[in-house]
């Protein structure tokens, strides 16, 4: 492999499906990378027809190709941190995974399954491979609670106490930490869990906001904790800084007026006048 430069910036690489409404997927990873201050690289796993209402055609990169990305940015620019969002196949799974085993930066697992708009993004066949593939190599697993219900072949968490259980269950695979996102549940407020391997958890929380325009929540956030890492700070720093950008992202999202269906969240809110 090429030996490569120190870079002057953190950087971030995206491993992700792309999203033509510019809300998901690659395109949230690389706007939240940028609004954080860290450079970010990207490797397309699947081209999307996509917009805040639907997903209407979805076509998976060819894995050859998909490796040659992944080679290309690996052998010139030092990724600080990695993210993966929707790999869609066991193949893509698969090459992806093969690529990584060598890699030592923190590794950010969103578990893409399902779009906002409900349409499916991982091929039933591909869990398993996502189980034994790519769970262990992870430094940070992110479900929502339908996507760890799915990856344990269990009906989703509706207590508190099942979320952790379904978190612990999770830790059991493979990952060094699981985040437990809490947008799927019910309550005033938006709880998310962090569980690592002998320690207790830790709770994050804010208010929920009554909007429909949360389109790209899941990759938002997981984009973010990959930010914070990169920069070097510890996982429960990282994701609390995440939650709150998000947070932020989610507030000011009706203010975009982005599409008709599920809008995106405000990427540069901190930033746009």
């Amino acid at each position: 492999m090429t030996t490569t430069l120190p870079n002057a910036v953190a950087t971030a690489l995206t491993i992700a499906g792309s999203d033509s409404g510019g809300g998901a997927g690659i395109q949230a990873d690389l706007k939240a990378f940028s609004a954080l201050g860290v450079y970010g690289a990207s490797v397309i796993t699947a081209i999307t027809a996509q917009n805040t209402r639907a997903v209407t055609a979805v076509h998976g990169v060819p894995t050859d190709i998909i490796a040659a990305q992944l080679d290309a940015v690996f052998n010139d620019i030092r990724i600080d941190a990695v993210k993966i969002g929707m790999l869609a196949t066991s193949e893509i799974i698969t090459t992806v995974a093969e690529a990584l085993k060598f890699q030592s930066a923190p590794l950010v697992l969103d578990p893409v399954m399902i779009a906002k708009s409900g349409d499916a993004l991982l091929q039933d066949a591909a869990i398993s491979s996502l189980r034994h593939a790519l769970l262990p190599l992870a430094t940070l697993l992110t479900p929502n609670l339908p996507e760890a219900a799915v990856l344990l072949g269990c009906q989703p968490a509706t207590t508190t106490d099942a979320v952790e259980q379904h978190g612990r269950a999770l830790l059991a695979m493979g990952p060094k930490a699981v985040l437990m996102k809490g947008g799927h549940s019910e309550g005033p407020d938006c709880v998310d869990i962090l569980l690592s391997q002998n320690a207790p958890s830790v709770r994050f929380s804010a208010p929920r906001i009554a909007t429909n325009n949360t389109h790209g929540t899941g990759c938002t956030l997981s984009a973010a904790i990959a930010t914070g890492l990169a920069k070097g700070l510890q996982m429960t720093d990282a994701v609390g800084d995440a939650h709150r950008y998000l947070h932020g992202a989610i507030a000011a999202a009706d203010g975009l007026g982005i599409g008709s269906g599920h809008g995106p969240v405000h990427h540069f809110y901190r930033t746009w006048t």
